[in-house]
């Protein structure tokens, strides 16, 4: 059985990568492809568990580092590796560009501690395909604060996220093979668009003996 294709989608919050997910899932399965939804940090119980802890308890980043790879480490033991041995697509909410961001760039750790970890944890996965939805942070930040309670990522002030903008910026240059920008300041039905073309050719490739 042919393995299914790794796709994550990422960007600072408020960039509004997540209301994109459902259209995405939608189309995949009109496509005739079956997929597996998850998103990180997350993706299985124990991971859900470390999830709020991450999101709402203050820690030092290198806690809140180790702590988003442990999960990354059993979601993809639990969830995302048996996914795509079974044929299915796996459509993943962030995966380990975010830590390079958030942690590598927002929280000032750098690239090398988190490429170590990659390493360590998952040498031989990576999204096949990753969107990278990208806005100007003014922008980011008006709707992130006309949404919801934020979380403790959500509340930091500006400057942590030019860095992790940055940081994600520079990782899509480094493997611009697997990435698509999207300009996340167009209208829903724009990206949609642009979504649907790329998932067509995507599933066209994949299907092709």
């Amino acid at each position: 059985m042919k393995n299914g294709l790794f796709l994550s989608l990422e960007g600072v919050d408020g960039a509004g990568k997540s209301t994109h997910i459902p259209f995405i899932e939608q189309q995949l399965q009109q496509l005739g492809v079956e997929v597996v939804v998850t998103r990180e940090p997350g993706g299985t119980p124990l991971g859900e568990k470390l999830r709020e802890l991450l999101l709402h308890e203050p820690m030092d980043t290198r806690t809140e580092t180790l702590l988003m790879f442990a999960a990354r480490n059993e979601h993809i033991k639990q969830t995302i590796a048996p996914a795509l041995a079974q044929g299915k697509w796996v459509l993943c909410d962030r995966f380990s560009d975010a830590s390079f961001a958030y942690q590598g760039g927002g929280r000032e750790l750098g690239a090398e501690t988190i490429e170590i970890l990659e390493q360590w944890v998952h040498p031989d996965l990576w999204p096949d395909r990753t969107w990278l939805f990208d806005l100007p942070l003014e922008i980011a930040m008006q709707r992130l604060h006309t949404s919801r309670v934020l979380d403790r990522f959500e509340q930091e002030q500006g400057e942590f996220f030019v860095r992790t903008q940055q940081f994600y910026h520079q990782r899509a240059q480094q493997q611009s093979q697997r990435f698509t920008i999207i300009d996340s300041s167009q209208s829903i039905q724009q990206i949609q668009q642009q979504l649907q073309t790329q998932l067509q050719e995507l599933v066209a490739q994949w299907q092709t003996p």
